[in-house]
C-alpha cells in the first residue's frame, strides 16, 4: 500500500516547503550547476528534470548536470531536445543525448565515477547550486533516505547550497535502513575508510544535511526505468563457461579460496548473463562489492551461491523487479547501497581483492580495452566505474564477443581506436571462443594468446599477418602504424571489415 507523506516526511514544518514540480523547477536558473540523484536508470528525480524540460521550451536556459551516472525515464532525451543541457557528465546511455554529445552540442565530461565528487569536494568543478535528490522518507532533522540508488546523491546534496527533494511515496518501505552513508574526510587529513569485507557498514542510513537547505518537497509516485538486459545467448553462456573454468583452476592452484574474491560486474546484457552462469560453478559463498546489484545478484542469492552484495544501485529487469521489490525485506540483512566513490573507492577496492568483470567493446591483440568509443571519435556511453575497478581489482577481466554487426566487425584489432584501459591494466581478456590469461606476458607474447583465444576464426588470419609484419620491423609493442587504424578506416568508408580477412 502507498505511504503517505505524513509517514515519510518526519521533518517539522515539512507543508511550508510542499511545491509543485513546475515550482520548484522555477528554482533553477540559467548558467547553474545542477547535481541530481541517479545512478543506471534508478533513483532518479522525475518530476522536477521534466518541468524544467518544459519551462525550457518558452524560458531558454542551459545547466551544467552531474548525476551519478545513467538515468531513466527518458530524462537525458527531455532534456536534451529542451536544450537544457550544456554540459552533462559523468555517465550516460540515452541516444539523443548521445548524438548530441557527438554532434559537439553538449559538452560531456567522461569520468572514472569514483571521481566526480572528490573533484566536487575539492572545489576542481565548480559549486553546485542546487541538488536535485530523490527521497523515500525524511528524518525528522531533515536527512534524506536515498531510494534505489545512492550513486553521488549524498555530496551534491551536503555540497549544494540549495536541495530539491522529491518524496517518492510509492517507493518500498524496506529501502528504509538500506543505506549506508559514508562522506571521506578532506584530504590531507583523511583517516583510513574502514571498509574490511562486503558487508561492512561504516556510516549512517541517511544523508545529513541542514535541513534550513531544503528550498522544495515535491511529491511523487514514479517508478525506476526496468533495466533492458537480454537473455542470455550461446555466446554469453560461452563466455560464462571460459571463466568458470578459468576460476576452478585459480582455486586448484591456490591463487583464489573456493569462495574466490568479492565480484564486481558492469551492467549490462553481457555481463549480467557470465554473472548467472556462476549458478552452474562450484563456488560457494560469493560475495560483492560492485556499483550496481542487478538481475544475476538477485538470482544468486536467490540460489544460495551468494550470502552478500553491496552496490550503489539497484536496476532490475521489469521481471524480476515484479519478484524483488515487494520483498525487498527478504534481503535487507544481504544487501547495502553506499554512495558511488565508496562502492568505487580504489583503496577499497584493492584491499578487498575485487575481481572485476567489465565489458569491450573493443580490445586489441596487445590487450589495450576500448570501451568507450566507435572508431576512436564518437562516444558511446562512458567508461563509467570500470577503470576503477580495472586498475585496483585483484583480476581485471574485460569480456566481450569476438565480432559486431553480424561479423561485419571484429572486436579484435591490431590497435584499438581509443584506449580507456591500457594494456597494463587488463589481465583477463574473454571472448566465446576462448580466454586470454595477459598476467606476466610481454607484449608479443599477449599478442599470440590474444588471436589464438579470442579473436574470431574468420579475423584470426589477418591478425596474424598483421603481426608477423609490425615483428619483422622490430619494436617491444610491433606496430605498422601505417595499417595500425586500417580495420577501423575500413569499418568507417565501407561498413565492414570483411575485406581484410584474406590478407595477401
Amino acid at each position: 500500500m502507498k505511504a503517505t507523506a505524513s509517514e515519510r516526511c518526519q521533518l517539522k514544518g515539512w507543508e511550508s516547503r510542499l511545491m509543485s514540480a513546475d515550482e520548484a523547477a522555477e528554482l533553477i536558473q540559467d548558467g547553474m550547476i545542477v547535481g541530481m540523484s541517479g545512478f543506471t536508470r534508478a533513483g532518479e528525480a522525475k518530476e522536477v528534470p521534466l518541468a524544467l524540460a518544459r519551462r525550457a521550451r518558452h524560458d531558454p536556459l542551459k545547466i551544467s548536470l552531474m548525476t551519478g551516472a545513467s538515468l531513466g525515464n527518458d530524462i537525458d532525451r527531455h532534456l536534451t531536445e529542451a536544450g537544457v543541457l550544456a554540459r552533462r557528465m559523468p555517465f550516460q546511455v540515452d541516444a539523443t543525448l548521445r548524438a548530441a554529445i557527438n554532434r559537439g552540442e553538449v559538452m560531456f565530461i567522461d569520468q572514472h565515477l569514483s571521481e566526480t565528487v572528490e573533484q566536487l569536494r575539492n572545489k576542481q568543478l565548480g559549486h553546485i547550486d542546487v541538488a536535485i535528490i530523490e527521497a523515500s522518507a525524511i528524518t525528522e532533522d531533515g536527512g534524506i533516505v536515498p531510494t534505489a540508488s545512492v550513486g553521488n546523491s549524498a555530496s551534491f546534496a551536503i555540497l549544494a547550497d540549495r536541495v530539491i527533494i522529491e518524496l517518492n511515496l510509492s517507493t518500498p518501505e524496506a529501502l528504509i535502513g538500506l543505506h549506508d552513508i559514508y562522506i571521506p574526510q578532506m584530504r590531507p587529513a583523511r583517516q583510513p575508510i574502514p571498509v574490511v569485507d562486503a558487508s561492512t557498514r561504516i556510516g549512517v542510513d541517511h544523508i545529513p544535511i541542514d535541513p534550513a537547505k531544503i528550498a522544495a518537497i515535491v511529491l511523487t509516485e514514479g517508478q525506476d526505468s526496468p533495466s533492458t538486459v537480454g537473455i542470455p545467448n550461446e555466446d554469453t553462456q560461452r563466455i560464462a563457461r571460459h571463466l568458470i573454468g578459468f576460476f576452478e583452476h585459480e582455486v586448484e592452484v591456490g591463487r583464489l579460496p573456493p569462495s574466490l574474491m568479492p565480484l564486481q560486474a558492469g551492467i549490462g546484457t553481457m555481463a549480467n548473463a557470465v554473472l548467472n552462469g556462476l549458478m552452474e560453478g562450484p563456488f560457494e559463498d560469493l560475495t560483492m562489492y560492485s556499483e550496481v546489484l542487478q538481475d544475476s545478484t538477485f538470482n544468486l542469492l536467490d540460489s544460495g551461491k551468494m550470502t552478500f552484495a553491496s552496490g550503489s544501485s539497484i536496476t532490475l529487469s521489469e521481471e524480476c523487479g515484479q519478484r524483488i521489490w515487494p520483498h525487498l525485506a527478504d534481503y535487507r540483512d544481504r544487501i547495502v547501497l553506499r554512495p558511488q566513490e565508496m562502492s568505487n573507492h580504489p583503496g577499497i577496492v584493492r584491499r578487498l581483492g575485487i575481481i572485476a568483470i567489465n565489458t569491450a567493446l573493443e580490445a586489441d591483440i596487445y590487450g589495450n580495452v576500448n570501451s568507450t568509443h566507435v572508431n576512436a571519435t564518437r562516444m558511446m556511453n562512458g567508461i563509467g566505474g570500470s577503470g576503477d575497478f580495472a586498475r585496483n581489482g585483484h583480476l581485471s577481466i574485460f569480456i566481450t564477443k569476438s565480432t559486431a554487426k553480424n561479423g561485419a566487425l571484429s572486436s579484435f584489432v591490431p590497435f584499438v581506436s581509443h584506449v580507456d584501459h591500457c594494456e597494463h591494466d587488463v589481465d583477463i581478456l574473454v571472448s566465446e571462443h576462448g580466454l586470454a590469461d595477459l598476467r606476466g606476458l610481454a607484449p608479443r607474447e599477449r599478442a599470440d594468446i590474444i588471436i589464438e583465444h579470442c579473436a574470431d576464426p574468420l579475423y584470426r588470419p589477418a591478425l596474424r599477418a598483421y603481426f608477423r609484419e609490425a615483428c619483422q620491423r622490430g619494436g617491444h609493442t610491433p606496430h605498422c602504424l601505417e595499417k595500425a587504424l586500417s580495420w577501423h578506416l575500413a569499418a568507417e568508408q565501407e561498413g565492414s571489415m570483411l575485406g581484410l580477412t584474406e590478407p595477401t
